[in-house]
């Protein structure tokens, strides 16, 4: 299965990348105050390959924006397959990236590089030497936004070697307890559902699964809420399937998401068990089918 490709956003790119339409919009003169939003159309921004002298590896720019002025701003979408990864670089004002899927790596000069994943923020400081990309066996995606200063959003520097570029990589910090764990001294949900008939299988749900698996680094909770719903889905557990959903919204799984889960796995799991599914959702997201309606 391929990699799903990721977005990184790197301002570095995109310094003078004028915003798709921006010109035919400012054409018209428009009195103080009264300046029009501009949207600019999917279709009208095709993608480009970032260029050779600034990154490594396969990578493509998306979406390229740079605020009109007064406004400094400027970023874009870019796509980093694995082992991609920027040249050193600064930022006179700094850069912030959102990271929004898959796995990559962040380093600043003398420092260990770190991994990223989905949901980190990245706060590079102003004028500090780093690189930025994806992981060597997958792809990475975020959304960085910058200010330029004097016309300059990026300074460009060395390649980042191989050798440096598979250095170190510092331990990723254990993952906090599931945001529905129970108040101090109330029940689990484990312990709600099964401590009276099986106290050891509570335990173990609540200190081995919850506690060791769920906690694990190596995937998000997100990440882990979208496996167990389709595992959930695809062995027709709808009793299962509701309180995960709900975990799910927790963990920062969107609604579109999890019925997009749900659509895809009705061709692999069938489509009985992808109906069923579907009514759990409808009762997790508090939607009233049209047949309450009449």
């Amino acid at each position: 299965m391929k990699q799903t490709a990721a977005v990184l956003v790197s301002v570095a790119a995109l310094a003078g990348a004028t915003l798709p339409g921006r010109a035919a919009a400012t054409e018209v003169a428009e009195p103080p105050g009264r300046e029009t939003i501009v949207v600019t159309r999917s279709e009208a921004q095709p993608a480009r390959q970032g260029p050779a002298e600034s990154f490594t590896g396969s990578v493509r720019v998306d979406q390229p924006f740079q605020a009109a002025a007064p406004g400094r701003v400027v970023g874009a979408r870019v796509t980093f397959e694995p082992g991609a990864r920027t040249a050193w670089h600064t930022h006179p004002l700094g850069q912030t990236l959102i990271v929004t899927s898959g796995v990559g790596r962040v380093q600043r000069w003398g420092d260990a590089i770190e991994e990223i994943r989905a949901g980190d923020l990245v706060g590079i400081p102003a004028g500090q030497k780093h690189w930025h990309g994806a992981a060597p066996a997958a792809a990475m995606a975020h959304i960085a936004i910058t200010e330029s200063l004097d016309g300059k959003a990026v300074d460009w520097l060395e390649k980042v070697t191989d050798e440096q570029y598979a250095g170190p990589v510092l331990p990723r910090p254990a993952a906090a307890a599931p945001s529905s764990a129970p108040a101090a001294g109330q029940p689990t949900a484990a312990q709600r559902i099964m401590g009276d008939v099986a106290p050891k299988l509570a335990q173990l749900t609540d200190d081995v699964l919850y506690a060791d698996v769920w906690a694990r680094p190596q995937l998000s909770p997100r990440d882990r809420s979208l496996v167990t719903i389709s595992a959930l889905v695809a062995m027709n557990r709808p009793d299962q399937l509701r309180s995960h959903l709900a975990r799910a919204r927790e963990n920062g799984v969107t609604e579109e998401e999890i019925v997009e889960s749900i659509t895809h796995l009705a061709f692999y799991a069938g489509w009985p068990s992808a109906v069923t599914a579907v009514a759990v959702a409808r009762e997790v997201f508090g939607k009233t089918s049209p047949r309450e309606e009449k």
